[in-house]
């Protein structure tokens, strides 16, 4: 039998499972598992958990179950090439014939003193819980400081000031617009929802050093009761480490077919694989669809294609609390009721298709 290891049940994960369970799985291949929890998580949500708007099992949804699948629940602590093992912590080593590697993204703190330290963070089901029990163990008038005002910064910023209108939220972002890597026009919008919302915007920030209950802007202290973190990600510990050509975010380089260029048997995607679109739930599961691809046609002995073509992203949404939203879809923008509608639509539908 041939032992196909997965490393994570994320999006990507998960997708390659749907994609060979029940029914496309070679008889002579099991595959392993292998998470840090034993379901996958809806880590697009993690911030309404922290925020406290959505309960921990909203966020689960089953593994598939099938006589071949083996799922095991543990850390992965290390990664031997090769004699194509995997070493887990306080529990016996897997061996693999062919290795996914989809351990997804840790913060990343761009070397700020302090920030690895006395900072919240929403990049795990772990941390989003207890996220989530210190914002709502907050007094009323209590300050909290989120870094970074992406999308993930900005999604926990407007579900917590619904959630916890007490609060008193700032939210702190380098640039001179929120959503950086939105249109202008779509930031203002957001920005204009926050100022509504009494979520103050603290723009061209600069944090310089984090203390407990403290955060330099500009090397000017402000007082927070609790800091979060959501200024920027980096491939996981696990890859970053591995042998290879990583790019500046520490995700490994790959081949047209999603393999390790030195190795052919370890596929690596979602948040670990070097890539020119920004991480997403959507490009993880366009990766593992070709990776499955590639996987059929060498079980079955058939050429593989030069290359595959390129992953089309359908765009991206975000919510400002339960009603309103905003988002790309085909590069048009859209913003308020219809957006936050489609956001939870989608959610809804993959929740159906995988739970």
């Amino acid at each position: 039998m041939k032992n196909l290891v997965i490393l994570g049940g994320g999006y990507g994960g998960m997708k390659i499972l749907n994609e060979l369970l029940p029914n496309h799985l070679p008889e002579d291949v099991t595959i392993t598992l292998v998470d840090r929890v034993p379901y996958h998580c809806l880590k697009t949500e993690y911030y309404a958990l922290a925020a406290g708007t959505i309960s921990d099992k909203e966020v689960r949804v089953a593994f598939p179950e099938h006589p071949r699948l083996d799922v095991k629940y543990g850390e992965v602590i290390g990664i031997d090439r090769t004699n194509r093992t995997i070493n887990l912590k306080n529990a016996q080593p897997i061996v693999y014939d062919d290795l996914i590697i989809g351990l997804g993204c840790e913060d990343k703190y761009h070397g700020v003193p302090g920030a690895d330290q006395f900072t919240y963070s929403i990049q795990s089901i772990e941390k989003a819980r207890l996220t989530y029990s210190v914002l709502n163990n907050l007094g009323p008038g209590s300050v909290v400081g989120i870094v970074g005002a992406g999308l993930s910064g900005v999604e926990l910023a407007s579900e917590l000031s619904e959630s916890r209108e007490d609060l008193n939220i700032k939210l702190f972002d380098r640039g001179k617009h929120i959503l950086s890597a939105f249109p202008e026009r779509l930031s203002k919008y957001v920005e204009n929802w926050f100022v509504r919302n009494n979520v103050e915007i603290i723009n061209n920030s600069n944090i310089t050093k984090v203390e407990e209950k403290r955060l330099y802007n500009h090397d000017e202290p402000i007082d927070c009761d609790v800091i979060v973190w959501t200024a920027g990600i980096q491939a996981n510990k696990i890859a970053r480490e591995m042998d290879g050509e990583k790019d500046r975010s520490g995700r490994l380089i790959v081949t047209n077919h999603h393999h390790l260029p030195a190795d052919e048997h370890v596929f690596i995607v979602g948040d670990c694989a070097s890539s020119p679109h920004a991480p997403s739930a959507q490009l993880a599961e366009g990766q593992a669809e070709q990776v499955v691809e590639v996987l059929k046609k060498r079980w079955n002995g058939e050429p593989l294609p030069e290359s595959f073509p390129p992953i089309k992203l359908k765009g991206i949404l975000g919510s400002l609390g339960k009603k309103q939203g905003f988002g790309m879809m085909a590069d048009h923008a859209i913003t308020g009721r219809v957006a936050r509608l489609i956001k939870s639509g989608i959610l809804w539908m993959y929740k159906f298709h995988n739970g």
